[in-house]
């Protein structure tokens, strides 16, 4: 056998998205990530998708459910496409867009 060859292997592990903007997101990981390490992240953001660039601001454990660590992490957007941060501002905007308001409407009888 040769010397051996240095390799790495990317996961893709499910996380949860609190809170999102085009400059970074608050998510919720069963797994911690190291306080400054660049990651890509896969956004399924509606019927979109995107990978961005983030870097880890803070990660810390947030708490345990079902005996799972949780761990609470902010990451920053590193650089991201232009077209990345314009869906992710849809995203947003569709999002946190009030509900409509019913101007004038009936109820027909069942």
């Amino acid at each position: 056998m040769t010397d051996a060859i240095a390799g790495e292997v990317m996961v893709y592990q499910a996380i949860t998205i609190f809170d999102i903007t085009d400059h970074g997101m608050r998510i919720a990981a069963p797994f911690a990530l190291h306080n400054d390490s660049l990651h890509e992240f896969r956004l399924r953001l509606g019927t979109r998708a995107v990978i961005v660039k983030g870097r880890v601001d803070r990660c810390e454990i947030g708490e345990l459910r079902d005996g799972i660590v949780l761990y609470s992490c902010d990451v920053a957007f590193v650089d991201p496409a232009a077209h990345v941060r314009d869906t992710i501002r849809d995203f947003v905007a569709v999002h946190q867009a009030p509900p409509p308001r019913l101007i004038d409407g009936e109820v027909a009888d069942g």
